[in-house]
């Protein structure tokens, strides 16, 4: 295995798990998250080559999972105006734990579902554990406006929550 395949393999063990979360939040079903995820990881193993350096891989690899998802959703707008996601299933390990906690993961994901594409694109990426320095490099936002969304997108998550109580 030449470098670069290690290289891709281990962001596919590192970042494998965020990127199915990530393209998630874009598209509606497992079917269209599938092919998104596919594409996604097609397009890294293109663009690693070209990696210079300028950001960490970490951010990099974001910043084209972003780029295929807005592409992808660009191209199923065109198609149609609907915009409900499908409840993304959390693929961690360990049955019990999930039992306890699928109500309030399921109710986390339906109202972060609901909120406006910006706002749903920042906090994915903060729930990954991206820096508000990566995530304004990822979507290339300001980190004040990187704060101003996260917040907004917070105080709305609250308020759903509180609702469905």
């Amino acid at each position: 295995m030449d470098a670069r395949e290690q290289l891709f393999q281990q962001l596919i063990d590192d970042c494998g798990g965020g990127i199915a979360r990530l393209a998630g939040s874009y598209v509606r079903n497992r079917a269209e998250r599938e092919d998104l995820v596919q594409e996604i990881w097609l397009a890294i193993w293109r663009a690693l080559p070209g990696f210079r350096g300028d950001s960490s891989l970490r951010t990099f690899v974001y910043r084209i999972a972003h780029n295929r998802s807005v592409t992808q959703l660009a191209r199923r707008r065109d198609s149609e105006d609907s915009d409900v996601l499908e409840t993304v299933a959390d693929e961690r390990p360990g049955p019990e734990a999930q039992l306890v906690e699928s109500r309030d993961a399921e109710r986390l994901i339906r109202a972060v579902s609901q909120l406006p594409l910006g706002m749903r694109q920042v906090l994915t990426l903060r729930f990954e554990g991206l820096s508000y320095s990566e995530i304004s490099e990822v979507l290339g936002i300001s980190e004040s406006n990187v704060a101003v969304r996260l917040n907004r997108a917070r105080e709305r998550l609250n308020t759903k929550l509180s609702e469905t109580v």
